[in-house]
């Protein structure tokens, strides 16, 4: 009988337990605050704003690629703007109020410099854009898969480093769409820039493709001096907020000079960003 009664009562001590934990208010994720030149920007084609920080709340508007929000909060990944709740995945979070450039980097990756370049990018905790050849992608998925981890966009850049506005229209979607799903397969997120060879886009291509083209502000004609004085020179020269300074990480004289560059550019006020932090009106 002893035995009995000492097991009802430790079944009703864990049935209390068990009630009071259900009474227990589920803990909101922190909010926190963002100061006044806080500013979000959509980077995708469309994106949804909620009545409240869930995606299971009602949907208040439709925002479209650019679209500039005042950001008063963040809450767990949501950002509350004037018109409710949108998803962090969906914007870029920038300062109005810094200077903001884009190192750039085409026709990679490279076996011998890329790995480099990537080490002194982590060592001082800047993103760059990489807009790569279908062929380096599979000849490098290594490369690639890291350029993802470490949070560095990973663009297109066509498969043979063709220009575009000298194809039909099929054959330019196919140097586009091969080097879109190599990338995929690869970093499992499907690349939305695109880098056109030479600048050569054809006229409405991104509708057809469904990307963006991502050209440039300051070409450092690395491929051609292949001297890390000269290339720091052309972009000391150049620079100014929102600059896309355009480069190639198969040569080491470029990413000497990139890296320099970093660090110079650091100390004199401007903030390294990927180019889709840019390219917003």
């Amino acid at each position: 009988m002893k035995t009995r009664r000492w097991r009802r009562w430790i079944f009703m001590a864990v049935l209390l337990v068990g009630v009071l934990c259900l009474r227990q208010p589920v803990q909101a994720a922190e909010s926190q605050m963002l100061g006044d030149t806080m500013r979000l920007a959509v980077k995708v084609a469309t994106a949804l704003i909620h009545s409240e920080a869930s995606g299971d709340s009602a949907v208040v508007k439709n925002v479209g690629f650019g679209e500039q929000l005042k950001v008063t909060e963040k809450t767990g990944n949501w950002y509350k703007v004037s018109d409710g709740y949108i998803h962090t995945s969906k914007v870029v979070l920038y300062d109005k109020n810094k200077k903001h450039i884009a190192l750039t980097f085409d026709d990679g990756p490279d076996a011998r410099y890329t790995s480099v370049l990537l080490d002194g990018l982590r060592a001082r905790n800047i993103k760059v854009s990489f807009f790569l050849l279908g062929e380096k992608v599979e000849q490098n998925p290594d490369l690639v898969r890291r350029m993802q981890e470490e949070g560095h966009l990973v663009g297109n850049h066509t498969y043979h480093h063709v220009q575009l506005d000298k194809l039909s229209d099929a054959k330019a979607r196919e140097e586009i769409l091969k080097t879109n799903n190599l990338i995929y397969e690869t970093t499992g997120r499907y690349p939305q820039y695109m880098r056109p060879p030479f600048g050569a886009w054809k006229k409405n291509l991104e509708l057809r493709v469904e990307m963006m083209p991502v050209f440039w502000t300051i070409d450092t004609l690395d491929w051609k001096v292949q001297n890390t004085e000269q290339i720091i020179k052309t972009v000391e020269e150049k620079i100014k907020d929102g600059s896309i300074i355009l480069m190639h990480d198969e040569y080491k004289t470029t990413v000497e000079a990139a890296l320099r560059l970093a660090d110079s550019l650091k100390e004199k006020g401007y903030e390294l960003v990927t180019v889709d932090e840019l390219i917003m009106p």
